[in-house]
């Protein structure tokens, strides 16, 4: 369970003072899968990175019962100079699971090859992301935070990463940002809609797509 308490965040902009979120009290439910909505710059990002703990409120907590992963397939931090091998066994300790265990299962997944021995450094932007997404699923946590899930590789490793993250629903949670609907009702059962410094929050997908069309414009099939 995460509980937004009472959670107060705002930025200047060369325009003025941005809310992302006045005075904000909400739960996101242990073991569902939420999919965050807003429009560009509603602030979706930033409450990924509070809830992750790599930014800061202005006022109020946010109070987390369980384990919650860094944003899913984020591959920032990574160090370069280390083969993909050694950073997997690096994470692996910093959380606390088995490192063989972990490196086998990024070694499947990822389909790196011969790449996975060799520094970071050298990879392409696409084996990294490959890298990232078979670390980040690979650890088990309560709660998944996750942008874009199935936006890396060809088809078919969509399709895997797709599938793999919904063998992890079966035991957890998440909160899902993706600009795709059909996305989000394929990996979501409830929905959050961010609008003006507002949270609301629906106990079904479709009621919080239907809320952020609405907010948007836009018609149900855009």
């Amino acid at each position: 369970m995460i509980h937004l308490n009472k959670i107060t965040k705002s930025f200047w902009t060369p325009t003025g003072k941005k809310v992302i979120l006045h005075e904000t009290d909400m739960i996101f439910p242990s073991g569902v899968s939420v999919g965050l909505l807003g429009r560009n710059g509603a602030g979706k990002s930033t409450l990924m990175d509070m809830i992750g703990g790599t930014a800061k409120t202005d006022s109020g907590s946010i109070d987390v019962t369980g384990t919650v992963s860094w944003p899913v397939g984020f591959k920032g931090s990574f160090h370069g100079q280390l083969t993909g091998a050694q950073n997997i066994r690096f994470i692996a300790r910093v959380y606390g699971v088995d490192t063989e265990s972990l490196l086998e299962y990024v070694k499947e997944f990822a389909e790196l090859g011969s790449h996975l021995y060799m520094p970071v450094r050298s990879y392409s932007s696409g084996m990294r992301s490959r890298l990232a997404f078979g670390v980040s699923i690979g650890i088990p946590f309560d709660t998944y935070l996750v942008d874009e899930v199935t936006s890396v590789g060809d088809a078919n490793f969509k399709r895997k990463s797709r599938f793999a993250f919904l063998d992890r629903m079966e035991n957890a949670g998440a909160i899902v940002v993706t600009h795709s609907m059909r996305q989000l009702r394929k990996l979501c059962q409830a929905g959050a809609v961010l609008e003006d410094g507002v949270l609301t929050y629906f106990d079904d997908i479709d009621d919080a797509i239907a809320m952020h069309h609405q907010n948007m414009g836009t018609d149900e099939d855009e």
